[in-house]
């Protein structure tokens, strides 16, 4: 799976370099210039690692740092790059919750072997799959909604999961009631999955995308990756 990595920085030069050698590497790469612009992306895309200038505009690097922290303790890493380059600025970042810590300038192939070093130790916490702020993860069992939790009961969760593993395919109702009772004795009405369906539907709809779970008619349900009007 494609790993997410946000990369915020306000100097422009620095961050088009950072991305070319990201994307270069098959990282999928979203950018933020200021604390603030970053918080509203960690939101929509839970990203897996994070390289984070600390001299920030709006909102500095240390406290976007310990608002990730107080969100999340293990399912994102975060590298610290920045031209403070004391000692005790760099133990002041590690303490935070920095997982490494780079100082400015640097060497973008040097950058990369520190980005696999840490998804090497913490990569196994970023079990999860996004799209657009709705966040399933696998390993803890939760969903969070644009970093709100919401509870879902056991076949809740696993119809989500199984269709945003595989989003804008269509799947009957025969299907879904195969993937969720794979052992079923007795008959499972296509009701029945309606009905999770309605209550999955209320849990997980938002303004800015009403109809994640869309009907096809006379075909099942998708659930689609990408805004669309219906």
């Amino acid at each position: 799976m494609e790993q997410t990595i946000l990369v915020v920085e306000d100097d422009e030069m620095i961050r088009n370099l950072i991305r070319l050698y990201l994307e270069k590497e098959n990282y999928h790469v979203i950018e933020a210039t200021d604390g603030v612009e970053a918080q509203k992306l960690f939101l929509k895309h839970h990203p897996c690692l994070i390289i984070l200038d600390l001299m920030l505009p709006k909102l500095s690097g240390e406290e976007f740092c310990e608002w990730i922290r107080g969100k999340e303790q293990q399912d994102v890493s975060i590298i610290m790059l920045s031209a403070k380059s004391q000692v005790n600025d760099k133990i002041d970042g590690l303490k935070m919750g920095a997982d490494d810590y780079l100082t400015k300038p640097f060497n973008p192939d040097e950058l990369l072997a520190h980005i696999e070093a840490v998804l090497r130790r913490t990569g196994r916490y970023c079990q999860k799959i996004v799209h657009d702020g709705l966040c399933i993860k696998v390993r803890k069992g939760e969903v969070t909604l644009h970093g709100e939790n919401i509870n879902l009961t056991k076949h809740e969760f696993n119809l989500l999961y199984f269709f945003m593993s595989n989003p804008d395919s269509v799947f009957s109702r025969e299907q879904l009631i195969n993937q969720l009772y794979p052992n079923h004795e007795h008959e499972v009405l296509d009701r029945t999955i309606d009905a999770h369906i309605k209550k999955l539907r209320m849990k997980i709809n938002d303004q800015n995308q009403p109809q994640r779970i869309q009907t096809v008619r006379g075909m099942g349900y998708k659930f689609v990756s990408e805004k669309q009007h219906v």
